[in-house]
């Protein structure tokens, strides 16, 4: 029973809980705050009454999300003192810059203007009222950033030095900890992923509704947005993704090890698509593989050496003393592959979309519609796991080479605390998630709000005035 009660695994799971609920909202937003913009964008230049629809009803569901991400993320920012507090006094003169500049610079100004966005409909000229929802656009991109750059110092510490006297680190270089190799690596994948999670919103609800044959004026558009989307950042997220591998093998050789599960250092190493071992998985028993991909993936060359978790547990016993350094393999291992195949099976397919939509045809077998309005999970997923696998595959550290997690969980919280707090918030994320969906729901299937008719004068459309 006293296992089930420890601490450090149950602020880990709770932690782990409230992240990955808060992350469904993260990457949503950011795509969908960019989407509208782009939207807003056509309208104002084209004066077409369907991007002027398109805006405003991505808008609704924009809002929606935004308000649940702020909510669930001031939950999370908690746990750093309440579940974490031994983390927070060693490095919380570090961690908690960006995450300072996050809250005073980025989320303030995503909180501003679109306050600005959703009251200056009738009161700001288009052009300026344009310019609030990319300055929130902007907003929530510079606040990933900050974000990212704060999980980069555990990944990768950089930027500081330890305080003998104090035990603790503190933070000497702010340049060094934004410019993080990990950070700048990890920002545009991350990004250019959440514009694949918003490009699957938009096809799963305009397949919805063209599965329909109601909106054609307006979803025909946003389905081909979508599509294009898609396969857009799906490239790129895949360019950028291989960087990341780049910098994760120079900083935490041993996340890539695991991820392929390499016990023993290979060069050239192959790629396994699919491997069966023993439980342990120490012995392989059967794989796929693809010859030469993994030295190319960490070292762009085909010939590559590639470290193995064997080697790379004897040199971090020497380095940081006795234990087991290795994460839990099952674990890096499928959570890599996962969030490679959710990916690019969405950008899959997004291709197949654009062909059979091409030269405006309308798809009539229902099986692509529905293959369609079933696939906003894979990309998102795709993030999920991703995350599983970055933090995952730092363990056991929480701060890489500093400070390991079962030294970072607060001392004078007992079990039985944290097991009551992460039930509430189990109980709460759940209520807060069946209002979203209800909420997102009504919205998607209300459909774009009609829009004025052309002013006889001008020609020009006028927005409805709405509050949200």
């Amino acid at each position: 029973m006293n296992e089930f009660l420890d601490p450090l695994l149950l602020s880990r799971w709770q932690f782990g809980l409230t992240t990955v609920y808060h992350f469904l909202f993260v990457p949503i937003t950011i795509g969908l705050a960019t989407t509208v913009a782009i939207f807003q964008t056509a309208w104002v230049r084209t004066d077409k009454a369907k991007y002027l629809q398109l805006t405003k009803f991505f808008g609704k569901i924009f809002l929606i999300n935004f308000a649940m991400g702020v909510v669930t993320g001031i939950v999370q920012e908690f746990q750093f003192g309440m579940n974490w507090s031994d983390y927070s006094r060693f490095v919380g003169d570090v961690f908690g810059a960006p995450l300072a500049l996050e809250g005073l610079l980025a989320f303030f100004l995503e909180a501003t203007f679109i306050g600005l966005w959703i009251f200056g409909w009738d009161k700001l000229p288009r052009r300026l009222h344009l310019a609030t929802i990319w300055l929130t656009a902007i907003g929530t991109i510079l606040s990933a950033y900050f974000i990212i750059a704060a999980n980069a110092f555990m990944q990768n510490p950089v930027g500081f030095e330890i305080n003998d006297t104090k035990g603790r680190a503190e933070l000497t270089d702010i340049g060094a900890l934004l410019a993080n190799k990990v950070a700048l690596a990890a920002f545009p994948h991350t990004i250019f992923a959440c514009f694949m999670v918003s490009a699957g919103l938009v096809i799963t609800v305009a397949a919805w509704h063209l599965a329909r044959n109601q909106h054609l004026d307006t979803m025909r558009p946003a389905l081909k947005f979508g599509l294009w989307m898609m396969v857009v950042a799906g490239v790129l997220t895949t360019l950028a993704g291989d960087q990341l591998s780049l910098a994760m093998v120079s900083t935490q050789p041993m996340k890539m090890a695991a991820a392929e599960a390499l016990y023993n250092t290979a060069g050239p190493a192959s790629f396994s698509i699919f491997t069966l071992g023993t439980p342990d998985g120490v012995h392989e028993l059967f794989s796929i593989r693809v010859p030469y991909l993994l030295s190319f993936l960490s070292t762009h060359t085909f010939d590559g050496t590639v470290e193995g978790i064997n080697d790379l547990q004897a040199q971090y016993t020497q380095l940081y003393g006795p234990g087991d350094y290795t994460p839990i393999i099952w674990v890096t291992y499928w959570s890599f592959r996962w969030m490679i195949g959710l990916g690019l099976l969405h950008v899959v397919v997004a291709v197949v979309g654009l062909w059979l939509t091409r030269k405006g045809r309308h798809p009539g077998n229902k099986w692509v519609w529905k293959a369609a309005i079933w696939s906003f999970p894979l990309s998102l997923g795709a993030m999920i796991v991703g995350w599983v696998f970055t933090e995952m595959g730092r363990q056991p550290w929480l701060v890489f080479s500093l400070l390991k997690t079962e030294n970072g969980v607060s001392p004078g919280v007992s079990g039985v605390e944290v097991l009551i707090s992460l039930l509430a918030f189990t109980l709460i994320y759940g209520a807060l998630a069946v209002v979203e969906f209800t909420l997102i729901k009504k919205a998607v299937q209300k459909g774009p709000d009609d829009v004025s008719e052309p002013d006889p004068e001008t020609g020009r459309i006028q927005p409805v005035a709405t509050v949200y």
